[in-house]
This record gives structure tokens, sequence and C-alpha cells, in this order.
């Protein structure tokens, strides 16, 4: 019994839902000309309110005043329908029932007024398929076909209850006409949905194609990699850890080479596996791989950078416009060329985004050696001269989150408080990611290097904006030999600097 109940009242909120409503649906302009669709219903409106109100004051009988009136109101909801059409349908079917109650009474007084159309009258029915037509282009079909429902009740109680004398039925036609109307706008409103979601879909498709083909391509080049530099590299180990062993009283010189040998092909080794890892996952942040596209166009042969070379890529920014102020901590222990390698390329890509969308700031670059690892933190205030726009990817901080996940840490990136920007990067020491139980934030050091970092003298000039650069590194840096460096584009919130 309660299902039953609660069916007539559940069809009552739908009902009061799709029509008693006022929200706006806003009839699209035309490809061609955009003021024709608007213009044309106002052309139609003008007329039917014309045609309406000879026809009222003449064949209605309903006098001047109440005629100018009523087909005021039928033209205005023409032209309602154009922005909200359930208020306009419930407008133009409000003022034909109280039109044709009213012309009830004169034409059942004086039965020889030559018969009209009743209760629709021809600048009426028109006015009020307009308005269905309008109706059923923008809302859902059931909200349509609920409209027309409620009109051809309407009718059949005017004509068919009420009724009057004299006058020519035209509840038959104008329900026919109704229904067509709204048949055909259902039908254009169908196909305009069916060709959006066609063009989405073939979107999405060219999307996941072009991803598809970046992973099969990824996939392979890691295939290729393992199946010859890993076996090569694994040969070379088992061969330097045997040799010892097939020489006489090896000597002590003999065995400590060999031993290098060893452990630089375990070391490359390592590398190696976390380069395949990256290239065959599927990062849900980077789908297409491109955080590490781009390299710092340095040649093939070129040595790769290090910590060390951290001073000649400062004092190149440095002499490219920007103030720069270093401040290292700690004693550096010996790292990893993977980590050692990161660092620069994050160091690098922040004083490059600095350089291109804050120019003349104030850059401030912090190192700190932890026994945990190494934390770095680049930080510019707001710019002092006009930013250009820098048309690109905008990959770069991609490429560093992929670089530092790579390595088992983390990269942070966010504006100031003050309008400049703020990169901040943990790279563990071994390479493995910390234990859940321990604090991965940077090292409070960094507080101490920076107490103002996000109490910045607000200087002139806008916050940088939120334009993408192409791939590159510092405008005069030292050679860049490797080809996956990121780069850069300013940021859009989080992802896009």
């Amino acid at each position: 019994m309660n299902g039953v109940e609660e069916r007539p009242t559940r069809v009552l909120r739908v009902l009061r839902d799709d029509l008693w409503t006022t929200r706006a649906a806003p009839l699209p302009p035309s490809v061609w000309l955009r003021w024709l669709p608007h213009g044309l219903v106002c052309l139609v409106a003008f007329g039917t309110m014309v045609a309406n109100t000879d026809f009222l004051a003449d064949r209605y009988q309903l006098g001047p005043q109440v005629g100018v009136l009523c087909s005021v109101v039928q033209g205005a909801a023409v032209v309602l329908a154009l922005w909200r059409p359930m208020p306009a349908w419930w407008l133009s079917t409000t003022v034909t029932v109280v039109v044709a109650l009213l012309a009830r009474g004169r034409l059942f007084h004086d039965p020889h007024s030559g018969d009209p159309s009743w209760p629709w009258g021809p600048p009426g029915l028109i006015a009020h398929c307009v308005v269905l037509l309008l109706l059923s282009l923008r809302v859902p079909t059931r909200v349509s076909a609920e409209a027309l429902a409620l009109t051809a009740l309407a009718t059949y109680v005017v004509e068919g209850v009420i009724g009057g004398a004299g006058y020519g039925p035209s509840g038959m036609l104008a329900v026919t006409l109704f229904a067509v109307v709204v048949l055909l706008g259902g039908a254009l409103r169908g196909r305009r949905e069916a060709r959006h979601q066609l063009v989405e879909q073939a979107g999405i498709t060219a999307e996941e194609r072009a991803r598809r083909t970046v992973l099969e391509e990824r996939n392979r080049i890691a295939r290729e990699l393992h199946d010859v530099v890993a076996h090569h590299m694994s040969v070379i180990s088992i061969q330097a850890q045997v040799a010892p062993h097939l020489v006489d009283n090896p000597s002590e010189e003999l065995r400590q080479n060999l031993e290098g040998i060893r452990q630089n092909a375990l070391e490359a080794l390592t590398e190696l596996r976390r380069v395949l890892g990256v290239l065959r996952s599927e990062n849900p942040e980077d789908p297409y791989g491109l955080g590490a596209v781009g390299g710092g166009g340095a040649a093939p042969d070129a040595p790769q950078p290090t910590l060390d070379r951290l001073g000649a890529l400062i004092d190149n920014t440095r002499a490219a416009g920007l103030e720069v102020v270093t401040e290292v901590r700690g004693e550096a222990p010996t790292y990893p060329p993977g980590v050692q390698l990161s660092a620069y390329r994050i160091v690098q890509e922040a004083l490059s985004n600095a350089l291109r969308h804050a120019p003349g700031s104030q850059v401030r670059v912090g190192v700190v050696h932890d026994p945990r690892g190494l934390s770095l933190e680049v930080v510019n205030s707001r710019p002092r001269g006009p930013v250009r726009s820098s048309p690109g990817a905008g990959h770069g901080l991609l490429g560093m989150r992929e670089r530092a996940v790579m390595l088992g840490g983390h990269v942070a990136a966010h504006p100031t408080l003050h309008g400049g920007f703020m990169v901040s990067a943990f790279l563990p020491k071994d390479g493995l990611p910390l234990p859940p139980t321990e604090d991965t934030d940077l090292p409070a050091d960094l507080e101490m290097i920076f107490p103002e970092p996000r109490r910045e003298p607000t200087t002139a000039g806008p916050a940088p904006g939120p334009t993408a650069g192409p791939p590159t590194g510092p405008p005069a840096g030292p050679p860049q030999g490797h080809p996956s460096g990121p780069s850069a584009g300013h940021p859009t919130g989080d992802e896009s600097r």
C-alpha cells in the first residue's frame, strides 16, 4: 500500500520539478548569423501580436483595450521563450485560456458573430506553436511531452467541458499542430545532442589512441633497454665478481678495480631499473609521458651535470638578470648519480621558470644535506618587469615530480602569499621512499635558511600569469646532456609551471 500511495506523490513531484521552474535555457546563436534565430522569433512575435489585436477586438468582441493587452502578453511570451521557455509556455497557455473564457460569454450571448475559431484563434495558435517549438528545442523530451499533455488537457476542458455557442471548434487542429511541433523540436534536439556526443566520442577516441601509441612506444623502449643494456650490465657484474678467482694471487689493485667495475655495473642496473619502472608505468598525472620530454638541448656526448655544477648554473642565472641568493646547510655525502642529476634538473627548471615568468625578481635557493637525503627549495618573489607570454606545453612540474618519484622522493610547488612561487623537493639518499611512520616533510632547516619566503615585500608588477613555456633550460646554463630534462610553463594552480 505504501508503494501505491507514494507513486502519485512521486509523479506530482516530478511534474512540479519539470514544469514549475524558471530555469534559464537560452537559445544559442546561429552559426551563420548570430542574430538570425532571435530576430526571426521577434519578428514572428510582432506579427502575431498585431494580428491577434485585430482578431480579439473584432472576432471575439473583447474591445480594443483588452485585445491589445492580451495580444501584447501573447507576443511577450513568444520572445520570453528564447531564454526561459517554461515560464513562456505558462504565460502563453494562461493568456489563451483567459481569452477563451472571456470570449465564450460574448459568443454565447451573440451566436451570430460569424462562428470564429475558438478556443484557439489563428494568431494565438501560431504564437503557441512557436513557444512549444522553442521549449522542445531546449528541454528534455519528457518535459516537452508533459507540456503538450497539459496544453491538450486545457484545450479539452475549455472546449469540451465548458464549451460555448456559435464558434468554429479549433481544439483538435490545435492539438495536432502542437504534437507535430513538439515532435519536430524533440527530433532536432536529439540530433544536436547526438552530434555533440559523436564529436566528444571522436575526441576521446583520438586521445585514447594517442595515449595508447605513446604507452606502446614506451613499453617497446623499455623492452629494448632491458633486453640489451640490462643483460650486458649483468654479465659485466658477474664477470667482474668472478675474475679474481681466475687469477692466482691477484694483486690488491686488481681486486679494487674489479670491485669498482662491479659496483658501477650494479649502480647502473639500479638506475636502469628505475627508468624502466617510469617507462612501463601509466602515471595518472602524466598519462602521455610528457613530464620527461624536452631535454636541455645539450650535445649527446655532454657530461651529466651534478651538484658540483650548481654554482655555475646559479652564476649564469645571475648573468641573465636575476638576483639569486644561495644557502647550503649540512655536510654533502656521496649521492648516487641519479640523485645528483635530478637535483640539478629541479633547480635548473625552477630557475628557468623564475627567469621566464618573474623577470627582475629575487630568488632564494636552499640546499640542505640531511642524513635521510637531499632537500631543495627555490623561492622567487613577484616580478618587477613585464611578463611576456611564453607558449608551450607546460609540463615542467610534471617532469620534476616524475624525477623525484623515480628516486622515492617528492616535489611540492605552489604560489606564495605575495605573488611569488616556491618549488621544494626532497630526494632520499638511498633512492628508497621513507617509511610511512617517518616524517616525509622537508627538514625544518629550510625555515631557518629562508625565514621570510612567505613574507616577501610586495613589489610592483603583476603576479606570474598562467602561461606555459617551451621545453628549455636556463638561457646560459652549462651543458645539459640528459635528454629528458623537465620543461616548464608557469603555474595555473599546481600543475602547469
